[in-house]
């Protein structure tokens, strides 16, 4: 369900009175559209099938995989796929071990993605402990699918370089400064972390 459009504006309008620089990095380029993905199991398994591929690879991935197994919200197509009809889709050894590693979890009910706890930090330790999902993959899901909202992956690259672009750093900052330069921030470090990537972005098309 991600941060609405609303809560993303109430929460930079916040952070603006808070930080000057934020107020002047939000009047140079506007406000970020809102990224939403579904909550559940597929977003998730989305999130494997992308790991160190294309946008475009991923997808390819994704249509073969449906194709040959069936709906890809169901756990149970995946733990009765066979090693070939994965391997087929054009899933790696690892990746189908993954993927087959969180579709039992799930289809189990020892992971209830309706019903993760409350506590970010709890939440993101349910979920990575699924092989191949670490805690930046955990921290998006929770930030874009459950609209989480002072979730901080301070440990992406592009946050960090925009926070040190927003704040004058002439030097990228530290995963470990960019959580203690956002602890000021709470509890609206989710809408600064899509500010920094919408910012980054709108540096790469001046650039």
């Amino acid at each position: 369900m991600g941060l609405s459009a609303d809560q993303l504006k109430t929460a930079l309008d916040e952070l603006a009175t808070r930080e000057p620089a934020i107020a002047a990095a939000l009047a140079r380029v506007g406000y970020p559209e809102p990224r939403i993905s579904p909550r559940g199991y597929a977003t998730l398994l989305r999130t494997i099938i992308g790991q160190q591929v294309s946008t475009k690879a991923a997808e390819s991935v994704w249509r073969k995989l449906e194709t040959i197994i069936g709906d890809l919200d169901d756990p149970a197509n995946v733990t009765s796929a066979s090693d070939e009809q994965l391997r087929e889709a054009g899933l790696s050894r690892q990746k189908a071990g993954y993927a087959r590693s969180l579709a039992a979890l799930v289809a189990s009910g020892e992971l209830d993605l309706a019903n993760l706890p409350a506590d970010d930090e709890e939440a993101i330790a349910k979920l990575v402990a699924v092989k191949g999902i670490g805690r930046w993959s955990a921290e998006i899901y929770l930030l874009f699918a459950e609209g989480r909202l002072d979730i901080w992956p301070a440990g992406d690259l592009a946050i960090q370089i925009e926070v040190g672009r927003i704040l004058g750093h002439e030097a990228r900052p530290s995963e470990k400064l960019v959580r203690e330069l956002a602890e000021a921030w709470r509890p609206h470090r989710g809408a600064a972390a899509v500010f920094a990537w919408y910012h980054y972005q709108s540096d790469m098309k001046v650039i």
